[in-house]
Order: structure tokens, then sequence, then C-alpha cells
């Protein structure tokens, strides 16, 4: 016999709790892997990318979350908590395909032109997170992502001299290129918003 509850259906969580999960255990990964290399010896963290050699593509997969030390790590986690958290406010979907292309695009570009040595570091998806949520508005003209821009520019902006080079155990290349797949994922994930608006503009045309 079928019956028929009086309770409320229950809703999905809000977005904003469902970045703050995804991004909270994505840190807690970064800590994981990090307790991982030190107890072994600093052998895990030897995965990263290597300049143009075949075993080197592996690093693309693995670089962004392998760290040199504990200092590494500490630099990088409000970072990451922060600017994950407002790249997924958007969309989950959305926030993950962009963190996607910022990986890829971000660690190929390292891949071919970064100098000799091991380069890891979530750094990738840091400068990556900036570029795609300081351009993003511009491409959706949205106030509220524009909005969002300003406020990552004025906490983050003065990191961006960080796609120079300037100390040589630090790795620009990635950094650069990090940005670059920011603002190839903020093209590529606004196209809906600018073709909604050119629908509208043409809507908007006098007929002739």
């Amino acid at each position: 016999m079928s019956e028929i509850s009086n309770r409320p259906a229950q809703r999905g969580r809000p977005v904003w709790m469902q970045a703050a999960m995804l991004v909270g255990a994505f840190t807690v990964l970064l800590w994981v892997i990090e307790f991982v290399d030190v107890a072994s010896g600093s052998r895990v963290e030897r995965n990263g990318i290597e300049p143009r050699s075949v075993e080197g593509l592996w690093g693309i997969l693995f670089a962004p979350v392998l760290h040199d030390d504990w200092q590494h790590l500490i630099a990088n986690t409000v970072p990451i908590v922060v600017l994950g958290f407002l790249v997924l406010l958007s969309g989950l979907t959305r926030g993950l395909a962009a963190t996607g292309i910022i990986w890829v695009v971000g660690g190929f570009g390292t891949w071919l032109t970064a100098g000799a040595g091991n380069t890891i570091g979530a750094s990738i998806l840091i400068f990556g997170f900036i570029a795609y949520l300081l351009v993003r508005g511009f491409f959706t003209r949205r106030l509220g992502q524009l909005a969002i821009g300003v406020v990552v520019f004025v906490l983050y902006g003065s990191a961006l001299w960080g796609i120079l080079p300037s100390e040589p155990n630090v790795s620009w290349q990635g950094h650069l290129f990090g940005a670059v797949g920011g603002v190839v994922a903020a093209r590529l994930l606004s196209a809906d918003a600018r073709a909604e608006r050119a629908r509208m503009k043409s809507l908007d045309r006098p007929t002739p």
C-alpha cells in the first residue's frame, strides 16, 4: 500500500554549499598528498612536469596537487580555497570545466616552455582562477561577475606580476600559462552568454 508523506520534499544543497564542500575536499586532498610525500622522503613530488620529455607529460596531470614543502602548500592553501570557491559559485559544472581547461592549458604550456627541472604546485590553478574571474565578466557582461572580478583584482591583482620571470626557483611559466588557461576558459565558457546577447541585439533591431 502506498502512503502519502506529509514531510516536505527534500531540496538539494545550495550551490554555495556544494562549492564550499568541493573546494574543501580538494584542499584536504592537497594536504593528504603532502603528508604522503613527506612520509615517502619527497618521492611523490618528483612526479611533476618535466619539460619536453614524454615521461614529463604525466606531470601535467599531477603537478597542481604536488608541493615542494609545507611552506609551499601553506602559501597556496588560502588562494585555492577563496578563488576555487568563487569559480565554482557560478555553477559546479561550469566551474569544474574551467578548472579542467586551466589544468590542461597551464600544464601543457609549462611542459613546452619551462626550463630544466621539476615544476609542481597549485599556482597553475591559482593564476588560472585569478585570470578567469578577472575577465569572465567582460565576456558575459554580467554585473555580478564584473563585481567579483573587481574584488579579485583588489585582493590578488598584484600577484599577476608572477607571470614575469623573477626568482630562479619559481616557475613563471606555470603562472603565465595558468593565466592563459583562465582567459581561454572564460572565453569558451561564456559562449552561451555571448550568443544570447547577440540574439537579443538582433531582436532589438528595427524590421526594415
